[in-house]
Order: C-alpha cells, then sequence, then structure tokens
C-alpha cells in the first residue's frame, strides 16, 4: 500500500501553531507579568458584582448592584469550559473572553477536581518599555537598550554602513509594522526610526504607555501595548448579560459568558466589605490596594 504525506498541510498547520502560539504570548505580554488567566477545565467563582461593574462602566451609569431582582449569591462557582484571548480594536486593551459551565455542587471544598495540565512551553525573547516624551514625538524614534536590543531584536551586520536592518511585526490585530531598526549616533545608540512615528500615531501613544516586542525561535516578531491609564472600551456589555448568567446558574444546564480585564496590581493596605446591605460578606473588591 503506498502511503501519500500532506506535507503542505502538515506545513501549514505548523504555520498557524507558531501564529497562534505568537499571539498568545503577546497577549500575556501585554497583559503584564502580574496577570493570570484561566485556563479551560479549571474552576473559577463568578462575582455577579465585578460583572454588574461592568455593566456600569459600558453603560456610564450606575445600574444600583441590582442583587435583588436577580437574588444572586455573592459567588458561584464555575468550571471553565473556554477561553479566548482578545483585544480591544478601538483602545488595544486586552481582555479574555471566559465561557462558564455553572457547578452543581457550590462547595469548593467537596467538589471532584483534576486540574489541567500545564500549557506547552513557548520559548520567546521580549522586552518592554516605558515610553517618554521623546519615545511618543512622532518626528523622532524609540530608542532601545543595548541589553535588549542584542538579546531580543535580531542581529544586526556591523559591518555594513549605515549598520541598519528592517523589521517586519505583527500586532495583536494581525497588522504588519515595518520598523528600522538602526545603530548610529554619538554615543551610537539603538534606535527604531522609519515606522515608529506611524505606530505611535495610530496606536495613540502617550508618555507612560508601555512598548512591549518579542520574538519567537523561528523568527517571527510581536508588537504590542500596554497603556498607562486604563481607556474606556467601545465593547458595550449590557445588563441583560448578568440575567443570562443567572438563568444559566439557576438551571444548572447552560453555559455562560463573561470578559475578564485583568489590570489591578498593587500592595495589599486592608481588607473590608464595600457593600455589606446588598452583598454581604461578598470578597469581591474587598482588598483595598496601596
Amino acid at each position: 500500500m503506498e502511503v501519500h504525506h500532506n506535507g503542505h498541510a502538515a506545513s501549514s498547520t505548523a504555520v498557524r501553531d507558531t501564529e497562534t502560539a505568537l499571539y498568545t504570548a503577546l497577549w500575556h505580554a501585554c497583559a503584564g507579568p502580574f496577570v493570570t488567566v484561566p485556563r479551560a477545565g479549571e474552576l473559577v467563582f463568578y462575582f455577579p458584582q465585578g460583572h454588574i461593574e461592568q455593566v456600569e462602566a459600558s453603560e456610564n451609569q450606575a445600574v444600583g448592584q441590582q442583587r435583588p431582582i436577580y437574588n444572586i449569591p455573592w459567588k458561584i462557582l464555575c468550571r471553565v469550559i473556554n477561553v479566548q484571548l482578545k483585544v480591544d480594536p478601538g483602545t488595544d486593551e486586552v481582555f479574555a473572553q471566559v465561557t462558564l459551565f455553572p457547578q452543581s455542587n457550590q462547595d469548593e471544598n467537596t467538589v471532584e477536581y483534576e486540574p489541567p495540565p500545564p500549557p506547552p512551553r513557548f520559548h520567546v525573547r521580549s522586552f518592554s518599555k516605558k515610553l517618554t516624551a521623546s519615545d511618543t514625538s512622532t518626528y523622532g524614534g524609540l530608542s532601545v537598550l543595548k541589553r535588549h536590543a542584542e538579546e531580543c531584536l535580531p542581529p544586526l551586520d556591523m559591518s555594513s554602513e549605515p549598520v541598519m536592518r528592517e523589521l517586519i511585526a505583527k500586532d495583536l490585530h494581525g497588522n504588519d509594522w515595518r520598523f528600522q531598526h538602526i545603530f548610529r549616533g554619538q554615543p551610537k545608540r539603538h534606535l527604531l526610526t522609519s515606522g515608529w512615528s506611524g505606530f505611535v500615531s495610530s496606536k495613540r501613544l502617550v508618555p507612560g504607555d508601555t512598548f512591549v516586542f518579542l520574538r519567537d525561535d523561528n523568527g517571527g516578531i510581536g508588537v504590542g501595548v500596554r497603556r498607562g491609564m486604563i481607556e474606556q472600551s467601545n465593547d458595550p456589555i449590557h445588563l441583560n448579560g448578568v440575567a443570562t448568567a443567572w438563568e444559566a446558574i439557576s438551571s444548572g444546564s447552560t453555559l455562560f459568558t463573561v470578559h475578564h480585564r485583568p489590570r489591578f496590581t498593587g500592595t495589599i493596605m486592608r481588607i473590608e466589605d464595600i457593600d455589606p446591605l446588598r452583598w454581604r460578606e461578598s470578597k469581591w473588591r474587598c482588598l483595598e490596594m496601596g
């Protein structure tokens, strides 16, 4: 029997797998080093208060922390069914779309649970830089530390004149960006020049934002941003989403979806119950960060 191997299909699959791994690594780099995202199969708690706060922020109006309407407990144990890592098209803020399934057994101490296997390792070289006023001017370039340039950027031919190389990078939206990496000046330093001003303008970068760069072992390059100030998302979240979640919880047989926007870090200053009347003993936002 003669067996024909479809080399093209295998190659295409390998390319897609690499692109997916690069996207995932870039998403996590843009989210920040202290951010964790649940994985499919894990058990998590759903906090209705947080969902309602997302509605208030999206619709720019208070909805009254309407626990009495639904009579929702302050936490619901759920299993993660699916996680999609996404990026806001208007603000470049990363978020995770998480599909949850409420557990019939709400006692986290007795529910059966087997953690999912760890994700495969994907090696990248990366650096991030908090942007200055000089970096975000539309007539200049991005200054890159010597250590970051040598560890993360593709190598330069130091015998050429001028010493420069074109880089083609992809952002989380799948857009290609072309930069010129040049080594020049007195004293000489590494700069991203041509293409940088267009990137700054398109992403509306300001001082305090962070530029993220990474490169994988196959030469794939990703670039992204992490905002210094949280921008209002253009993605609408409506109160009926909370109702849908509660219907799923009540029936015990329906999936529901939430958006996870992980941005808060700091030092715990104290613990308090922020709404003891409507959400007694709730752990949602009970930590005051300094």
